[in-house]
């Protein structure tokens, strides 16, 4: 339950996690878990291909003393060129996966602009502002618990959505926000980045 602060002038106040929501949803968990599952592959070829890399180098720094130059010069040629390879796809894989992660947040984010703009109307608050970047990088200093409606706005959202929860395993840790999704959509009432 949140209990809203209100100002000086008689306006509630309530902080909202517009990221975590955006993860907390079912619809969030959801996409974020099939974007997982879809780059396991890409993530598991990667790590191939840095052991292959690692596997050469302690080839290089076992045996390069007592290789002949050319064999040397081949290995280290074959490192270098490896690594090079192991980088960009890397640094590819790296930016779709945060281009497809930014796509799902705005996704959402499109939809999550109403329903925080029909909460906040329906509660009579007169601010939400994103608690999402804490300080200094953020607007919120500090903000007591009990005004924040992520919590509400994720109930809400699951409601009107009609996307079922995700089975959760034995174990499992809470949501967390993705690395990167920072969307750029503003809904309503400021909660946007």
């Amino acid at each position: 339950t949140t209990t809203p602060a209100t100002t000086a002038g008689g306006a509630k106040v309530g902080i909202i996690d517009v990221q975590q929501v955006i993860v907390a949803t079912n619809e969030g968990q959801r996409d974020f878990e099939a974007l997982q599952k879809k780059f396991d592959p890409k993530r598991t070829e990667l790590q191939s291909l840095s052991k292959e890399v690692d596997t050469l180098k302690s080839q290089l720094n076992t045996q390069g003393e007592k290789m002949n130059e050319d064999a040397r010069s081949k290995l280290v040629k074959d490192i270098e060129a490896k690594q090079k390879v192991l980088q960009r796809q890397a640094e590819d894989a790296q930016n779709e996966f945060q281009q497809e992660q930014n796509t799902i947040a705005q996704r959402i984010l499109q939809k999550l602009g109403p329903v925080i703009d029909k909460y906040a109307k329906e509660n009579a608050f007169g601010l939400l502002i994103d608690s999402s970047n804490p300080w200094p990088q953020g607007p919120v200093l500090w903000a007591n618990q009990a005004v924040d409606i992520s919590k509400a706005i994720v109930d809400q959202y699951n409601t009107i959505s009609g996307v079922p929860a995700q089975p959760k395993p034995a174990g499992a840790a809470a949501p967390s926000k993705p690395a990167g999704v920072t969307p750029t959509a503003k809904p309503p009432a400021k909660p946007g980045q």
